[in-house]
């Protein structure tokens, strides 16, 4: 059944990628920026950012443009590394908070400084979707 909810899900997912119109700027004739990279600066347009969103789900792999999703994570109100939005259904994540260890796809400790990344919760347009677990945390 969780297979066929994840396969059913990136068929939906790579349904709307493919639909997907870029924007054009008509007086610079450049596409539409829809992320920038806090690590690399790097400017990425809304197909490029659904392709990494695409990829991340068919590998399971545990980074969000290059952020690794586990460690010591500090919540901010302004200038995040990323924008998430907790959900109960449908998550892109499941986050364990732990004390200790964080050292798996998931987990996230808690701290006020020397963070792994930065998150700032909102209540739209989020760049992940987060599940608060107890166990079995990581990718789905």
């Amino acid at each position: 059944m969780k297979k066929l909810l994840y396969v059913w899900g990136l068929v939906i997912i790579a349904t709307f990628a493919s639909q997907a119109q870029t924007t054009l700027n008509t007086s610079e004739c450049e596409e539409e920026i829809a992320y920038i990279s806090p690590e690399t600066g790097q400017a990425f347009t809304k197909t490029e950012y659904k392709e990494a969103i695409i990829h991340m789900l068919k590998t399971r792999s545990c980074e969000f443009k290059g952020i690794k999703l586990y460690g010591k994570v500090k919540f901010v109100t302004s200038f995040p590394d990323i924008k998430i939005k907790y959900v109960t259904s449908f998550p892109d994540i499941k986050v364990q908070f732990v004390s200790s260890f964080p050292d798996k796809c998931g987990k996230w400790k808690k701290v006020s400084s020397f963070p792994d990344f930065k998150v700032q919760v909102v209540s739209s347009f989020p760049d992940l979707k987060v599940k608060k677990v107890t166990s079995f945390p990581g990718m789905n």
